[in-house]
């Protein structure tokens, strides 16, 4: 009798378990559901990764910027110019007239590639069935300026074989010569030095300030540091110069690696290069003291600053795909990110060797953002304290 009463009770003490474990579930959902921020991360975040990854994640060039300086401006050479304009990679943005101007559009960031035609070139490629032109591009960007000289030459191999179709005697003969500036032995760390340099300082300054004035929140000793007859502006200041000094410590670190190591030299002016850094350093330090502001907790200051900050210095400043390649609206979103402007004065300074006064709207964006970013954290750290 005794285990066929066990064996009776078992179908009940089984359903028991399952209503316990359906309540359970019933309790994690509510709790997520309720939680704005997990629910934006579960299911907003992936939206926003894909659509970042697809449209930002491109290894074809669009939009490149063409100056031409043609001093024949015979029919040869304007039927090449009209080929590479008609090109869907290349743009037409200017007509030069003096080679003077050539160092000047590329130090203003004003084109990416100049086509120079030798003098009489329908002429030499008439009568000597050989002409020259000449492809002077920006190589601080390796892989952009590679795929740039391809596209270029292979319109040019197309106009050639063109022309060569009716010949019937010695076929005419382009040939492109190719100049790189600023980086002519092509390596790849003149292009992901800027990059990194902007990328660490970012996550030291952003993601660990906010993290530490959270990790004050949640142990409870950030109300009793408020209650002291400190200020509260200089607790704030006290929590940021230790990871202000850290990033300095780490620029120069770099610095040193990429000079002594990488064999990438700084070009332009040292002095130049630390104060446009420690503007941006200044840049992260606020965003990290808005992002305290927000969050309660070191987990949300770590997702916020990680998802937040790392993927689109990653994906949008420009440190690994060309900007000018994407849809015009990421373009306009990565206005928005401090790592982008960085990282263009860097390597006007650094790899270009050009003096602070052509970065200055980079600079003028940053200053404008360290700003604007400072004044609305310390409005709203102290609306949280109220």
């Amino acid at each position: 009798m005794k285990y066929s009463h066990a064996w009776q009770e078992k179908p009940n003490e089984h359903g028991n378990k399952m209503k316990q474990l359906g309540a359970f579930i019933h309790k994690e959902f509510y709790h997520i559901l309720r939680d704005k921020r997990t629910i934006l991360i579960l299911l907003i975040m992936p939206v926003v990764q894909i659509i970042l990854f697809g449209f930002a994640i491109r290894t074809e060039i669009n939009n490149i910027r063409v100056a031409v300086f043609d001093p024949s401006n015979d029919i040869s050479s304007i039927k090449l110019i009209e080929r590479i304009g008609a090109n869907r990679y290349f743009n037409i943005t200017q007509i030069i007239h003096s080679p003077k101007e050539m160092d000047d559009l590329f130090r203003k960031n004003k084109t990416d590639l100049i086509i120079v035609f030798e003098d009489n070139f329908s002429k030499n490629l008439l009568h000597s069935e050989k002409a020259s032109i000449q492809l002077v591009v920006d190589a601080t960007d390796p892989n952009t300026a590679t795929s740039i000289v391809n596209y270029a030459t292979n319109i040019i191999a197309e106009y050639q074989a063109a022309i060569n179709v009716s010949q019937s005697v010695i076929p005419f003969r382009i040939v492109p010569q190719i100049k790189l500036l600023y980086n002519p032995q092509m390596k790849s760390a003149y292009n992901f030095v800027p990059g990194v340099m902007g990328l660490i300082l970012m996550l030291i300054c952003a993601m660990m300030t906010s993290i530490s004035i959270v990790r004050e929140k949640e142990r409870g000793t950030m109300e009793v540091l408020l209650v002291s007859p400190v200020k509260p502006i200089y607790i704030i200041f006290a929590k940021a110069v230790p990871y202000l000094v850290l990033s300095v410590v780490n620029l120069c670190t770099i610095l040193l690696l990429s000079v002594f190591v990488l064999d990438v030299p700084v070009a332009g002016s040292l002095l130049s290069l630390g104060c446009v850094s420690l503007l941006f350093i200044f840049v992260a330090l606020s965003l990290g003291l808005l992002i305290s502001t927000i969050v309660k907790t070191q987990v949300a200051a770590m997702l916020a600053s990680g998802m937040v900050l790392m993927m689109p210095v990653i994906l949008l400043s420009g440190m690994i795909f060309p900007i000018e390649s994407m849809p015009v609206l990421l373009q306009w979103i990565s206005n928005i990110i401090p790592a982008r402007w960085f990282i263009a004065a860097v390597k006007k300074i650094m790899i270009e060797g050009l003096d602070i006064t052509y970065a200055w709207k980079e600079i003028t964006i940053l200053a404008g953002m360290a700003l604007f970013i400072l004044l609305v954290s310390l409005k709203n750290f102290k609306y949280r304290l109220q």
